[in-house]
């Protein structure tokens, strides 16, 4: 008991407002929306039964408690990049958002498993490489937006898993193969393209992204390439359905809009990279709502008022220039 009262945080309302900054709320519906997706693709899927919700519910929360995490160890650059979180100004301390984000990764993990016994493996390695995240993004230039996207890809494997009816389908499908491609394709660049904010941060504190290494151009062009891949991938995956093309047109069309504005915009420097970063999040979401609605149609009331809530708190972040 005294070693748990020493290790637990005082926590405290002030606590928690600060920690649900850390979070970063506007960037739960990408790992929500990535999981109801995966989930979507399982025959017989049906939102309103108690794993599709908890799955759902732990899924959305996942992403806060990885960022959170992640965030303890690079302070270094976010007190340059990002200096009005709460880790930079030191309102929290690393060890008590370090002990709330691994109790709630555990959490999230415990409900998963109990779901899907296989899905022990896929939390294991999330779990892993959210912890050695910061070396990658770090040292190795050519890893760590597939790293970081990797992470998030087993999201969507661990919702499929979760619900998944061995009796309806195989343990592994096409659809699940071309999903999870296009979760880490289009969250690979999300990163990529992330990072243009924090490139004079990322240097100073000594870190090797690509930006960093190849400049602000030569970064657009990768996220040129892996915006016409994704699109490729799902319309493979969304073949038919007018709701399911509607949204993939505008969602490749969000994020065409996003990389022309970088390749145009007559400064290149940080704070002109927000557009390109948000427009790579929305068409990642909506590429994911697409899917979601295709292979599931019922789903689409729900999928509406999410990105409506989605686009609402993307709106009230504390920092327009940050994502």
């Amino acid at each position: 008991m005294s070693y748990l009262h020493r290790t637990l945080p005082k926590t405290s309302l002030r606590f928690w407002s600060n920690y649900l900054v850390q979070m970063r709320p506007y960037l739960f519906f990408v790992s929500g929306i990535v999981g109801l997706a995966g989930m979507s693709v399982t025959k017989g899927f049906d939102l309103l039964t108690v794993p599709a919700i908890l799955t759902f519910i732990v899924l959305f929360f996942s992403y806060g408690f990885g960022q959170a995490l992640t965030d303890c160890y690079q302070t270094d650059t976010d007190s340059l990049s990002a200096p009005y979180r709460p880790l930079s100004k030191g309102t929290i301390s690393v060890t008590d958002v370090r002990v709330v984000s691994a109790t709630g990764l555990f959490a999230v993990a415990l409900v998963l498993c109990i779901f899907n016994f296989y899905n022990v493996i896929l939390c294991i390695l999330a779990i892993l490489g959210t912890w050695t995240y910061t070396y990658v993004k770090r040292k190795l230039w050519f890893a760590a937006p597939g790293y970081n996207s990797f992470i998030i890809m087993l999201l969507g494997l661990m919702g499929y898993l979760a619900v998944i009816d061995l009796t309806l389908q195989k343990l592994i499908s096409i659809e699940i193969v071309k999903l999870a491609a296009l979760v880490f394709l289009s969250y690979s660049n999300f990163v990529l393209i992330g990072y243009l904010k924090d490139i004079s941060a990322d240097r100073a504190t000594g870190y090797l992204t690509f930006p960093v290494k190849f400049g602000w151009n030569k970064t657009l062009w990768v996220g040129d390439l892996v915006v016409v891949l994704c699109s490729i991938i799902y319309f493979s995956l969304v073949e038919s359905g007018l709701f399911g093309i509607i949204i993939g047109i505008t969602a490749t069309l969000t994020g065409i809009s996003g990389q022309l504005h970088a390749h145009l915009v007559k400064e290149k420097k940080e704070e002109n990279s927000a557009y390109a970063i948000v427009s790579t999040v929305r068409c990642l979401v909506l590429w994911q709502i697409g899917v979601a609605v295709t292979f599931n149609p019922d789903l689409l009331p729900f999928c509406a008022v999410f990105y409506l809530f989605f686009e609402l708190v993307m709106y009230l972040r504390p920092m327009k220039e940050q994502i």
